[in-house]
This record gives structure tokens, C-alpha cells and sequence, in this order.
């Protein structure tokens, strides 16, 4: 196996919000959940849930967003929720979740592919709950956006770690 340069791929990655009329393939969807599923989590428990959206199922949950048009261009969406019957501390688990999504975001970039984890979805996500039917025990708490991507993405910057870090 080659050397991967890590560093270099996550300073690259960047939210997409433009996508082409492209599908992926659902293997590649498989894979980035396989790479989601390897994350960290407080004893093990795996809190996360996913559900996999296309097409029509898609453009019907972009109307629970300002930013339904970087759903209904996206070829999916990625649905991630926290599984209440397997959480022992709901903090450490968000925070596994966010490590979860962190992962997929990674392994897409590094295929060519974009992608966009929504947050302003989530102000609808008792609707949403209900639109699709979950479980009690599911609680809505991210959604991926994931498509190739239309045009350049522009590389913004961070601020200097100087700044970020406390002495």
C-alpha cells in the first residue's frame, strides 16, 4: 500500500454545494459508510444509523432546508442518526457521530467526489422524523450531501493555530 498523505487530504477537502448530473455508484456509497463505521466510539457501542436517499426520495426532504438545492443536486443523501437504544452518554456519542461523518467525508474526498454536511436541515428534524416514519429510538442528526462535484472548489483558509491554541 502506497503512502497516504493525510494531512495534505484534509486540508484539501472542503464543502461542495454544486453538483453534476453524475451518479455514484452504490458501491462507492457502501465503501464511504464501510469507512464511517471503523470511527471511534465510547465503548464501542457504534451509535450511528444511516439511511442512503436518491432521486425523488431526496428532492422530497430538500423542502426541510434553505439549501434544498444542494440536495436535489446531489446525485444522495446521506441520513445520519444517533440511536438512542445504543447510547450510553449522549455527548461522547454526537461526538462519535461527528467523528463517523468525518470519516466518510474523507474517504469521498479522496475518490475525486464531493460532498456537504448539512446543518440548517436539522431545525426541521421533528418533521422530518416524521415524514420518514423513524423510530422513537432514531434521532435525526446529520445529513450528507454527496455527488461529483460541478466545477472548482475554492480552498478557504483556517485561522492560525497560534490563535486556537491556549497556554
Amino acid at each position: 500500500m502506497g503512502k497516504v498523505d493525510i494531512l495534505k487530504l484534509i486540508k484539501e477537502r472542503r464543502s461542495v454545494r454544486k453538483f453534476q448530473d453524475k451518479e455514484v455508484p452504490m458501491q462507492t456509497i457502501k465503501n464511504s459508510l464501510e469507512a464511517a463505521r471503523w470511527a471511534p466510539s465510547g465503548l464501542n457501542n457504534q451509535p450511528w444509523r444511516f439511511m442512503v436517499k436518491s432521486k425523488q426520495e431526496k428532492d422530497k426532504l430538500a423542502q426541510y432546508t434553505k439549501f434544498g438545492q444542494v440536495v436535489k443536486e446531489a446525485d444522495k443523501l446521506i441520513l445520519v442518526f444517533l440511536d438512542k437504544k445504543s447510547s450510553y452518554n449522549y455527548q461522547k456519542d454526537l461526538m462519535a457521530i461527528g467523528a463517523c461523518i468525518q470519516n466518510m467525508l474523507l474517504y469521498v474526498h479522496s475518490l475525486g467526489l464531493g460532498t456537504c454536511w448539512l446543518g440548517e436541515i436539522l431545525n426541521q428534524a421533528k418533521e422530518i422524523s416524521r415524514e420518514l416514519q423513524l423510530p422513537s429510538q432514531l434521532e435525526f442528526v446529520a445529513a450528507i450531501a454527496l455527488g461529483v462535484p460541478a466545477g472548482e472548489v475554492k480552498l478557504t483558509g483556517r485561522r492560525l493555530l497560534k490563535d486556537l491554541t491556549l497556554v
